[in-house]
């Protein structure tokens, strides 16, 4: 995309006067291009400038309304890297031309018993990036800067993209639920989630357990920190491995067999959902009652989250496998990421 907007010499609160943008005007239509003019920024605000942006199982759901709370036109992409281009005024926190990231969240209402314990993504009030607001598939971006989070250096931008919400949505509920690096833990799921979550516990130092249907994907998990492999399709190894894991982080959004799930783990062993299931959970009470097991969610966690999740990558070669697309060609993109083809995450370039 080409950018038509101009910057002032002097940045502050004044940014981009017209955004362009890639934009959805119904379920199952092709994204278009259009543009919108925009104000001078709030003080709160900061703009960037979109270099990368992924795209997201939930930017589909969100085209398609699969939850009902679409509003067309939509301007999708909450996996948002760039650099900042315009400050609001009352901003001091970040500095122009700094590299920054924007996820699933975009605002909070800042004043709360969760924001004040830097827990908004609990806010009562939250905003999310692509509902009701203009997300990332732009030249620019506008958000409240409390959600703009730094990215260390020894991170690509674009491998950076999909960490916004693929990487803090695995490594927030470890970190919420007390992972540590004696537990054995499993991963349901070897996609775009999944391969990001086996990393993450491979590099704290668990015994990481990848789960799947089949074999097909047993080499790639194990190259990238699974110690074991367990085939669900036709067999019983999932039924062999009861009482084994002090932690199951589902990653798929699928009906599965749950009492195996639970029944895999250990007493006080936790079972957590970050994907959601196409039917509402139901599990036998005497399989969480008698071994006092839980069953939590999990989701994209607080910008302090995303940040410790950053610094956590770049620290230990945390990264997810990516495809790149030009954003002019989003409409392929977008064709490939709905047949699964990508493997694991798509990521945009402007």
């Amino acid at each position: 995309m080409t950018a038509s907007t101009t910057l002032e010499q002097s940045p502050i609160g004044v940014g981009a006067s017209i955004i362009n943008v890639y934009t959805a005007r119904g379920s199952g239509q092709p994204l278009e291009i259009m543009a919108y003019k925009v104000g001078p920024l709030g003080d709160r605000e900061v703009e960037i400038k979109v270099t990368h942006c992924g795209i997201c199982h939930s930017d589909l759901s969100m085209i398609e309304n699969e939850w009902h709370m679409t509003r067309y036109p939509i301007v999708p992409g909450h996996e948002i890297i760039g650099t900042v281009s315009a400050l609001g005024r009352g901003v001091r926190s970040l500095a122009i031309g700094q590299r920054v990231g924007l996820g699933w969240q975009s605002g909070s209402c800042g004043g709360c018993e969760w924001c004040a314990s830097g827990k908004e993504h609990l806010c009562a009030q939250e905003e999310w990036t692509i509902v009701g607001r203009n997300g990332g598939w732009a030249d620019f971006v506008r958000a409240d800067a409390r959600f703009m989070v730094p990215i260390p250096n020894g991170i690509a931008s674009a491998d950076a993209a999909p960490l916004m919400c693929a990487g803090t949505t695995v490594f927030s509920p470890l970190a919420h639920y007390g992972v540590v690096s004696s537990m054995r833990a499993a991963v349901v799921g070897m996609g775009g989630l999944g391969h990001l979550a086996v990393q993450f516990l491979a590099k704290m130092g668990c015994e990481v357990t990848a789960i799947s249907s089949t074999h097909s994907k047993e080499e790639e998990a194990r190259q990238l920190g699974a110690s074991r492999f367990i085939a669900t399709k036709n067999s019983d190894e999932l039924q062999r491995a009861a009482r084994s894991f002090d932690f199951v982080l589902v990653t798929v959004s699928a009906d599965i067999p749950w009492q195996d799930y639970l029944g895999a783990l250990r007493p006080e062993g936790t079972l957590c959902l970050v994907g959601i299931p196409e039917s509402d959970l139901k599990v036998p009470p005497f399989d969480i009652i008698l071994p006092e097991r839980r069953v939590v969610g999990g989701r994209a966690g607080s910008p302090g989250d995303a940040a410790r999740m950053l610094h956590f990558a770049a620290q230990h070669g945390v990264r997810p496998m990516i495809e790149r697309f030009k954003m002019s060609d989003l409409n392929t993109a977008l064709a490939r990421v709905r047949e699964g083809k990508v493997r694991y995450r798509a990521v945009l370039e402007n």
